[in-house]
């Protein structure tokens, strides 16, 4: 039986050379309309982003990635995009870019239990 909630979720990726087209996986989005839910779960394992690139400053995605962790939560931290709703979020969030935090295409699923949905993509597609 289909859970009650539907979901989408995205990959997030670090990808410290762009023009090199590399990347880890970092974290997953998961986003409910109807449960007005969305939240991340990130773990960025420095010895695979040192392993793509040596000089990667650390310091800096780590900055990055606390600020989509933010814009998740829906924080006030200055920034217009972290005051719309839920889906507004994921969809800014997961659109197109070329820069060195990426995500994958979102993908669809049913869910009883959200938290626990996040919790096992997050331990199938980054750890």
């Amino acid at each position: 039986m289909q859970g009650k909630h539907l979901y989408e979720y995205a990959i997030l990726r670090v990808v410290p050379r762009v023009e090199r087209e590399e990347f880890i996986n970092v974290g997953v989005l998961l986003c409910s309309k109807n449960g007005n839910f969305l939240k991340c779960k990130v773990n960025l394992d420095i010895s695979k982003l040192k392993t793509l690139d040596p000089d990667a400053d650390v310091q800096l995605i780590e900055n990055y990635l606390e600020s989509l962790d933010q814009i998740c939560q829906g924080k006030a931290n200055g920034s217009p995009i972290s005051q719309q709703d839920a889906p507004s979020r994921f969809r800014w969030l997961t659109a197109n870019r070329s820069s060195m935090i990426q995500t994958s295409r979102p993908h669809g699923g049913f869910s009883d239990n959200l938290d626990a949905t996040l919790e096992e993509l997050f331990q199938l597609f980054v750890q």
